[in-house]
């Protein structure tokens, strides 16, 4: 047997995480060489006392401040922002919030590098704008190069991104995740699940991104459930948000599949938020998988408590953290189904897919989790 090819590429980042390590904030800015900051962010997020004090560590560094992001990240926003940052003459962003603040801040990177002329192509081309993101939710959209945004007009998400792109440096500090609601945690900690899931079963994944996405599943399984029954627990908080990032570094050398290409396109038809999609969707999307990585979702269901059922361990979590069991709960509707179904075959995560998917397919999959 000819043994598996594979490419692993490794980013220039740096990762600092503990509870308390907001206040080295401004020693991770400087270590980039950038001087002027765009810090990108919602309005609740910059009101908060976390935000508050966030305003205060960055000081003068921050020369214009972008709150106006939105869930799927409408590409309105993202125009905006750019404008923004190109009349500032920013060299840095700083996004501190959920994914939809991080795509937002790397999407103004991914184009203001694209106006430069000089856009990165290669691992060990260097970023023309310095990215930093500090999360407050599960995602791990703080580590990955591509990011999505949604036209609002079509009802339809796509994405871009680059080797260039990936955050330059990120901050987990979990006391800054204990505001962030238990629901909010529950849907981003499943779409952290969902990503470990489709690493692991990547046809693209090198050894480590598959290792790295089964631990990332094992600890999230663990620890989401008690960020749920207990918001307050700072070992919770602090255990998922380490999940989170194990899931971030998983996707840097994977592709995503059915499960999340589906969950995307639901977002941009429906405005179901993404980390809700992904909870809906993932039982369903790994029962279709379920024949073409068999031997891949018996560690993934070993990793969630089950290797026999993982399909029936992931819905399980779902329960588990009170999270809807069915679209039609969210106000996803039939017509829906059949809009995102026909979308399906254009989308880069269901072609990256380990099992062919044809539009029958994903018609299929969606009706199940209906």
């Amino acid at each position: 047997m000819t043994a598996p090819a594979w490419i692993h590429t490794g980013f220039a980042q740096r990762i600092v995480f503990g509870a308390g390590a907001a206040p080295r904030l401004p020693e991770v800015l400087r270590a980039t060489g950038a001087r002027r900051w765009l810090l990108v962010t919602t309005e609740g997020r910059l009101s908060s006392d976390d935000g508050t004090r966030l305003v205060r560590t960055l000081g003068r560094s921050v020369v214009s401040t972008f709150a106006e992001v939105r869930s799927h990240v409408p590409t309105t926003a993202v125009e905006a922002a750019v404008r923004q940052a190109r009349r500032d003459a920013v060299d840095g962003v700083v996004s501190f919030g959920g994914g939809s603040c991080c795509d937002l801040g790397k999407a103004v990177c991914f184009f203001l590098e694209q106006e430069s002329g000089a856009p990165g192509a290669s691992y060990v081309d260097r970023p023309a704008i310095a990215h930093v993101a500090v999360p407050t939710t599960y995602s791990g959209a703080e580590l990955t190069p591509y990011f999505g945004m949604t036209d609002e007009a079509a009802r339809a998400k796509t994405g871009a991104g680059g080797p260039t792109i990936a955050p330059l440096a990120a901050l987990y500090d979990p006391d800054l995740t204990l505001g962030t609601p238990a629901r909010v945690s529950a849907e981003t900690g499943m779409n952290c699940v969902a990503h470990g899931v489709e690493v692991a079963y990547s046809p693209a994944r090198t050894p480590e991104a598959e290792a790295v996405g089964l631990a990332c599943v094992a600890a999230a399984a663990t620890a989401l459930p008690r960020v749920v029954d207990d918001p307050t627990d700072r070992a919770a908080r602090a255990d998922m948000l380490a999940a989170a990032a194990l899931g971030g570094r998983a996707l840097q050398n994977a592709t995503m599949g059915v499960h999340h290409g589906l969950s995307q396109l639901l977002g941009g038809r429906t405005g179901i938020p993404h980390g809700l999609a992904n909870a809906l969707v993932l039982p369903h999307a790994m029962r279709f998988n379920q024949p073409a990585v068999a031997e891949e979702m018996r560690r993934i269901g070993a990793a969630l408590g089950d290797a026999g059922d993982p399909a029936g361990a992931a819905a399980r979590l779902v329960e588990r953290l009170g999270l809807p069991a069915r679209l039609r709960d969210c106000g996803v509707e039939q017509e829906d189904l059949d809009a995102v179904a026909r979308m399906a075959g254009g989308n880069t995560s269901v072609r990256a897919n380990p099992r062919p998917v044809s539009e029958e397919d994903a018609r299929a999959i969606l009706e199940s989790a209906f």
